[in-house]
């Protein structure tokens, strides 16, 4: 039960980042929160097969500055294939999905640092 919870926990979340982002226009569009939500389960299923398939190519992504490097292109990418899954989901080209990559990994940050904060976890 407390499984499904964190997940429950997490997709709210990662909406409200995506909902947090797509009002700062920075290359990401979404048209209410039930689209958020939609888009972060499509996300983290595309987010997971993506990872799954670089892993199977014996890919490893490690870490540093090239890692970062490829962890925001596969971000980018995962976002660009969610936006044909979802309806009221729209990212502007890649660039539009680097910047709102970057833009979710550090709203994402701020958020479960301030969930943190509060002795929640994600």
């Amino acid at each position: 039960m407390a499984t499904i919870l964190s997940f429950i926990v997490a997709v709210v979340v990662a909406a409200v980042v995506l909902m947090i982002v797509s009002r700062l226009n920075l290359g990401l569009s979404v048209t209410n929160f039930t689209s958020a939500l939609i888009a972060a389960v499509v996300i983290a299923v595309v987010g997971a097969v993506v990872n799954w398939l670089l892993g199977a190519l014996g890919i490893n992504v490690g870490g540093g500055l090239l890692g970062t490097i490829i962890y925001l292109i596969v971000a980018a990418i995962v976002l660009m294939i969610s936006d044909r899954f979802v309806a009221g989901m729209r990212v502007n080209g890649f660039g539009g999905a680097i910047i709102a990559a970057i833009a979710i990994a550090v709203v994402y940050w701020i958020v479960t640092w301030l969930l943190g904060q509060l002795g929640m976890t994600v």
